[in-house]
């Protein structure tokens, strides 16, 4: 059914009826209860924050995580469907490189498809960072998430400063820094790597 159809509907149905009909969708599926409840009184904190859990929970810091980035983008995904703010979603997409990278680096090397995956979001959000005016803002977060590729293999941290360097290319020098910073805290993560 076209948007037009819908439109068509709604408008021959009297009040009542289309008040009951969304009372049914209300009750019937929890997309639309949560897009209601937000649209009636709209939390975006609330569901920043509900999405974060998400994204810890699929790349957390314990042995439970499962690393599915599907699960990740979904919840993005709906959170998006819902018109937040571009600084409340942009710290969404900044927060969710944050804890893969993170996860990463904690973790030793993962598999391709994880960074292939990983590769592809870190290009959506330095996409939305650039195209909303945001990059300078998140900066030092961004900085950080490159600093943690530094280990990666597979050719991971190449293929995110490229991608970087593509949107940012007058920033060259926060690679050389992000370097820097991996390598050292990577050396504290593991400091029986360092040299006698």
């Amino acid at each position: 059914m076209s948007k037009t159809e819908v439109k068509r509907l709604l408008n021959s149905m009297s009040k009542d009826e289309v008040v009951g009909m969304v009372m049914e969708m209300y009750c019937a599926r929890r997309e639309a209860k949560e897009y209601l409840d937000y649209f009636a009184s709209p939390d975006e904190a609330g569901m920043l924050q509900k999405c974060k859990k998400i994204i810890d929970k699929e790349f957390g810091d314990d042995e439970r995580s499962k690393c599915r980035f599907s699960v990740c983008r979904k919840a993005i995904a709906d959170f998006k469907k819902l018109h937040p703010d571009e600084e409340v979603l942009a710290d969404l997409l900044v927060y969710y490189m944050e804890r893969v990278n993170q996860f990463s680096f904690e973790n030793g090397d993962l598999w391709e498809q994880f960074y292939d995956s990983a590769v592809s979001n870190f290009n959506t959000m330095m996409r939305y960072l650039v195209k909303n005016g945001l990059l300078d803002k998140y900066l030092p977060r961004v900085k950080q998430i490159i600093a943690w590729t530094t280990p990666c293999g597979y050719g991971y941290h190449g293929e995110v400063v490229d991608i970087f360097l593509e949107y940012a290319p007058h920033l060259h020098g926060i690679i050389e820094d992000a370097k820097v910073l991996g390598n050292a805290q990577y050396m504290v993560l593991h400091p029986y790597l360092q040299r006698e």
